[in-house]
């Protein structure tokens, strides 16, 4: 498991804005840093890739450079992940994408079971391919799995990247009991713990209504 934040860097400053109360309104700067979380977590797991050596044509001489020798395939879980979405289209510009709709059935009250429905899916291919499913919010865990139970309709992929923005131990641990392929996960923190109502403690509240204004 990789955490963004165990390091001092730049990312803290995002991580901060996103979470105070008192910067959270500028909605274009909490996307924004949405975004920026996105690509240096898209730098981070392009690290894990496989690469290739390569030739190139400069107007001096041929070089040689290692480059990534397969795109991974881009998978975003609607609403919340658009701007986190598009971080790692920014980086992973040759990549695919695919989309899921996933949400809560209903609101959690006093501990009870979260039930978690699937709307939509538009994805390409992935047998065989390194995927990164990204959603800014790890909490239960259960959108993640559901999620990816329904992508093995389009493939067997080799390997998938969980990324979120903040994750809860709780989601942590479940993804551990019941991921049967294998995956990494990488998150920019992981926070103390869910609420009764499975929400991310601290967190940053609801990362779809930060971004984009609330549902109905």
């Amino acid at each position: 498991m990789f955490i963004l934040n165990q390091q001092n860097s730049i990312a803290n400053t995002y991580l901060a804005e996103i979470r105070n109360i008192d910067v959270q309104h500028d909605r274009l700067r909490f996307r924004k840093n949405i975004e920026r979380l996105g690509e240096l977590l898209a730098y981070e797991i392009s690290k894990s890739l496989s690469f290739k050596q390569t030739s190139i044509t400069t107007p001096l001489k041929d070089t040689s450079i290692n480059l990534i020798s397969d795109q991974p395939i881009l998978i975003s879980v609607l609403r919340a992940a658009m701007p986190f979405y598009q971080g790692f289209l920014n980086i992973y510009d040759h990549a695919d994408s695919g989309f899921i709709g996933a949400y809560r059935t209903e609101e959690v009250k006093g501990g009870a079971e979260i039930e978690i429905s699937l709307l939509y899916q538009a994805a390409p291919n992935i047998d065989g391919k390194e995927v990164i499913l990204i959603d800014p919010m790890l909490a239960t865990g259960k959108s993640f799995l559901k999620s990816i139970e329904n992508l093995q309709k389009n493939g067997l992929p080799k390997m998938i990247h969980i990324a979120s923005v903040i994750a809860a131990p709780e989601g942590v641990a479940y993804l551990e009991q019941n991921i049967k392929l294998p995956y990494k996960l990488w998150t920019c923190a992981l926070d103390e713990k869910l609420n009764s109502n499975s929400y991310i403690v601290p967190g940053l509240g609801d990362a779809g209504d930060l971004a984009f204004g609330e549902k109905l």
